[in-house]
């Protein structure tokens, strides 16, 4: 068994629920999410980003289930959803997704396990 350790990116997330990088589990492959954080991307005017409310979701091919919901990320913030000790494990055909409540506003990073 092949063990390694990926990236994945999307920037600019909007208003409908995104896979993060295009990234969805393979067939015969055991995926551990070890770290994933959201950041506003919002530039700031003469008062700063505006906030943003942000959710993730594990997407199994039939069910979103929230990772956290409407979570407010300030301007110039970022949201760590999972890292240290938090992971989530992914099975086949799962992926993780994000959305915000504003159009191009959250960059995410997902860094992952791989076995396959």
């Amino acid at each position: 068994m092949a063990s390694n350790f990926y990236v994945k990116t999307s920037r600019n997330i909007g208003t409908t629920f995104t896979t993060v990088g295009g990234y969805t589990v393979g067939g015969a492959t055991q995926t551990t999410v070890i770290g994933l954080a959201l950041a506003n991307s919002l530039s700031g005017g003469a008062l700063g980003a505006q906030q943003i409310l942000v959710d993730a979701v594990v997407n199994d091919g039939v069910n979103l289930t929230y990772i956290i919901r409407q979570a407010v990320v300030p301007g110039g913030s970022s949201l760590v959803l999972v890292g240290g000790d938090q992971k989530i494990v992914l099975q086949p055909g799962f992926n993780i997704q994000v959305k915000s409540d504003t159009v191009s506003s959250t960059d995410v990073i997902m860094s992952i396990l791989e076995i396959t």
